[in-house]
């Protein structure tokens, strides 16, 4: 899905002439992060709301120039694309440009956000299972050949961690009994992070533990 009818317009680009105070005025209105300055119908960057309220109100803000971040995104950009960079930039606001540099409006982060509500991933029912495994050891195809074994249907998965050389793994599944696909994903070697109630080898675990324990105090 591309990005092109979450394009607004209600707050019109600023210039590099314009008064520190001005823009000042704008944030007070609004909630955005960043506001978008051009020159002669050239974009140039955004420049941010932490960074303008330390500025000198009377002053342009051709005279802070430098503090201006050029980040922005495409026209025909996919909405998961421009998530990237909404939080590589920590923003909220997001310009868009064509692909002849010409501005054209600017995303909310909200807008973008309901894309991803608007998916399977997060609109149908099912079960979510967050696997880890080395970066080198787990691959896609085995995960969603697991999967089907079980007669399930993969709605979504995605790399939600990686650290030391460990990759953990957020799926979610069209169904919610997923006990015996726990089971399987552990025989190939992946560690099952997430929590289960009807998760037998947690349960089997629990036993055990309560066993010892009772023989412990004998």
């Amino acid at each position: 899905m591309s990005i092109e009818s979450y394009i607004l317009n209600e707050v019109e680009i600023c210039h590099l002439g314009d008064k520190i105070g001005d823009l000042q005025k704008i944030f007070n209105e609004f909630t955005y992060s960043h506001l978008p300055i051009e020159n002669d119908g050239v974009y140039l960057g955004c420049i941010s709301e932490n960074d303008i309220r330390s500025f000198e109100p009377e002053k342009t803000v051709a005279q802070y120039q430098y503090t201006l971040s050029g980040f922005f995104a495409r026209e025909d950009d996919h909405w998961l694309e421009t998530l990237q960079t909404f939080a590589l930039n920590q923003a909220n606001l997001l310009p868009v440009l064509s692909h002849e540099n010409k501005y054209l409006g600017y995303l909310e982060l909200n807008d973008i956000l309901n894309c991803f509500n608007e998916t399977s991933f997060l609109n149908e029912s099912g079960g979510i299972i967050v696997l880890e495994k080395g970066a080198r050891d787990y691959s896609f195809s085995e995960i969603g050949q697991i999967i089907e074994s079980h007669n399930a249907a993969l709605l979504g998965v995605f790399i939600s961690s990686k650290e030391n050389d460990i990759t953990q793994i957020t799926i979610k599944l069209n169904t919610s009994g997923i006990n015996e696909i726990l089971q399987t994903f552990r025989r190939y070697g992946y560690t099952v992070v997430s929590e289960h109630q009807e998760d037998s080898y947690n349960r089997n675990l629990e036993d055990r533990s309560q066993y010892l324990d009772k023989y412990l105090n004998i």
